[in-house]
């Protein structure tokens, strides 16, 4: 049977086109060797499952690996402890293959919830002297431990499981334990509605640092088509499409498998070339994915979250982050940004470009007038296949100009580049796609990037700071376009100097041309 890209459930290295996965599980082995008991937090389909699994075969010479997954045991169990201690010990004797047989016993016994009196306590006590006469160290591995951490029992397991850790040296216990989900147990909020009876201190504050980057490399990604161009002999140019998949993932598991699917087995016409990829890239916006809608049902979970996303996606602003900033913490961890030099970016193109569709539909909703106009003249910015820019800018000058041309700054500082980018949608919308280049975010300038049919445009939007200013972000712009060897680029400046020249002009600068539109 072929290997396939797989992007349902955990991936296989038998069945599935895989990143090799070494160098991170022996990171981890290292942890586990040392005795840390840790969390792997990542968004969903990140790969925690792939790695968990992984594990615990790589574990297998030197430990006994009992792996047990939360989703399967269902909520009521964890409304008592006495159900909970009944779902725990028959999770722990269906998957653990090698305890003693009293301790299984045992286990069978509380699973069947006899005797009555069966508690944490007690399971603990037993879980004791499973380790003690278990033939080797035994490693525990919990995958979604966060299904039901909002229930007191489960912060009472915890706090056993840190209490038998402290006594490690005294008293046997497990080698490791690994806790993954989305959710960080040691901070998550406790939705516990006995509140006067919850610790305040963590439950979980014995977990070591995890620090294993669990995204994908540009060699990582080549790797991988490496090994599926030698099965199928498809010529493409191997690094160029690594790069491809890692500057609009950013490495994210998921995105990569999804886009390389698409590519293997919905594209035929020349699907390994950068015009298959951005092919691709256009179906997964398109896609109704579980990773989507997991990520928009967030906007209405936590709500602070559109503030912190509409603030990196319009306004160019550089966000410090803060460890203690409950918005950022949650867009960090439910994968929406990365950290970057102290500051917060958006993860990668991908979600980027996904976010833009959804602000944008949202602000359209409420500001139609800007998107009727582009809708009506869409046509003709489309000459011979290429999308003709100077025309764009040409036509937002003038629409942007009747509508809102008595606005002042403020107003021109928070949406001035919002109906930009409404503008350009229904234009590029289905065949191209366009995201701002992060290393140009700040207060004052983004850089705009437009990818139509495989040809790119550079479009610094820009708010109007003086000449100074103004002659520096043309240099910036110059460089820009060198990064990407272009020679024509464009600059949207949004000016509210009464005295200001409405309309588009060319610059020649060097060997480069700048078209400039001013509103």
């Amino acid at each position: 049977m072929s290997k396939t890209f797989n992007t349902n459930g955990y991936c296989d290295p038998k069945l599935h086109y895989m990143v090799n996965l070494d160098s991170r599980l022996h990171e981890i082995k290292n942890m586990i060797d040392d005795g840390k008991y840790f969390t792997i937090t990542r968004a969903r389909q990140y790969g925690k499952t792939t790695i968990l699994t992984a594990l615990a075969d790589f574990l297998a010479e030197d430990y006994d690996v009992i792996s047990l997954d939360f989703q399967t045991i269902s909520y009521a169990d964890f409304e008592s402890e006495q159900r909970f201690v009944a779902a725990f010990a028959g999770e722990l004797s269906a998957h653990a293959e090698h305890i003693p047989s009293e301790t299984r016993e045992l286990l069978e016994r509380y699973a069947s919830q006899q005797p009555q009196t069966a508690t944490l306590s007690a399971l603990f006590r037993t879980l004791t002297q499973m380790c003690q006469k278990n033939r080797r160290q035994i490693v525990l591995i919990i995958d979604e431990a966060d299904s039901a951490a909002n229930n007191q029992v489960f912060i009472d397991f915890l706090a056993q499981l840190r209490a038998y850790y402290m006594l490690r040296l005294k008293v046997p216990t497990f080698q490791s334990v690994i806790l993954a989900g989305v959710y960080d147990v040691r901070n998550i909020p406790r939705k516990i509605q006995a509140a006067e009876h919850c610790r305040e201190n963590s439950p979980w504050n014995i977990a070591a640092d995890f620090l294993v980057d669990m995204s994908f490399s540009a060699e990582e990604i080549a790797g991988m088509l490496q090994e599926y161009d030698a099965e199928h002999n498809t010529k493409m140019k191997l690094s160029q499409m690594a790069q491809l998949l890692y500057d609009y993932t950013s490495g994210y598991p998921y995105l990569v498998s999804r886009l390389c699917m698409f590519m293997d087995e919905r594209l035929t016409a020349n699907p390994w070339t950068k015009e298959g990829f951005l092919s691709a890239v256009k179906m997964l916006l398109e896609d109704d994915n579980p990773l989507f809608q997991s990520l928009m049902n967030k906007f209405n979970d936590f709500p602070e979250l559109n503030h912190v996303i509409s603030q990196l996606l319009f306004q160019g602003k550089s966000i410090a982050y803060n460890p203690d900033d409950t918005a950022v913490q949650n867009a960090k961890m439910f994968g929406f940004v990365k950290t970057e030099n102290s500051t917060i970016l958006l993860a990668n193109r991908i979600f980027e470009m996904r976010l833009y569709n959804k602000f944008l539909l949202d602000f359209n909703e409420q500001n139609t007038g800007i998107y009727t106009e582009s809708m009506r003249n869409k046509n003709q910015f489309i000459t011979n296949g290429h999308l003709d820019v100077r025309k764009i800018l040409e036509k937002f000058t003038e629409v942007f100009d009747y509508l809102f041309g008595d606005e002042n700054e403020s107003f021109l500082e928070e949406t001035g580049r919002k109906y930009f980018m409404l503008f350009l949608r229904p234009i590029i919308n289905g065949t191209g796609n366009c995201y701002v280049e992060a290393r140009t975010r700040n207060q004052q300038r983004m850089d705009l990037v437009i990818d139509y049919l495989g040809e790119q445009s550079i479009i610094e939007m820009k708010v109007w700071r003086g000449n100074t200013y103004h002659e520096r972000g043309e240099e910036q712009l110059i460089g820009y376009l060198d990064y990407f060897h272009l020679k024509k680029g464009y600059m949207l400046s949004f000016n509210f100097n009464k005295q200001k020249e409405i309309g588009v002009k060319e610059i020649l600068l060097g060997d480069k041309l700048i078209i400039e539109a001013v509103v």
